[in-house]
């Protein structure tokens, strides 16, 4: 919420499994504060994470103003754990971030705002 109320603080954003809504109460979202993001942002969102769906972060990255870009963890809950060596996800996400931070990895642009 730091990076929608001083938006010259960082140059990007990752956040790790960020909880939309609280398991099983999908109407109580946690995103009002991101339409005043204006800082790059990489979410890291395992796809059987309870605090909200794939489908659920696709759907609200549009209501950031800045690039943005959805790493999905396939088969990880909210701990972002899954089956694989348990180095494996953390070395793809800063991987990811690093080809993210530097402009290398495709990500989606911001609507423009009105």
């Amino acid at each position: 919420m730091l990076g929608a109320t001083e938006p010259g603080l960082v140059d990007g954003l990752l956040l790790l499994s960020y909880p939309l809504h609280p398991p099983q109460r999908p109407h109580e979202l946690r995103t009002e504060h991101f339409p005043r993001l204006r800082t790059p942002a990489m979410f890291v969102h395992g796809t059987r994470d309870g605090f909200g769906s794939i489908d659920e972060v696709v759907a609200v990255l549009k209501l950031i103003r800045a690039r943005t870009v959805l790493l999905p963890v396939p088969g990880a809950g909210h701990e972002l754990v899954t089956k694989r060596n348990h180095e494996e996800v953390p070395k793809l996400v800063v991987e990811a971030f690093r080809l993210f931070a530097s402009g290398s990895i495709s990500v989606t642009e911001p609507e423009q705002a009105p």
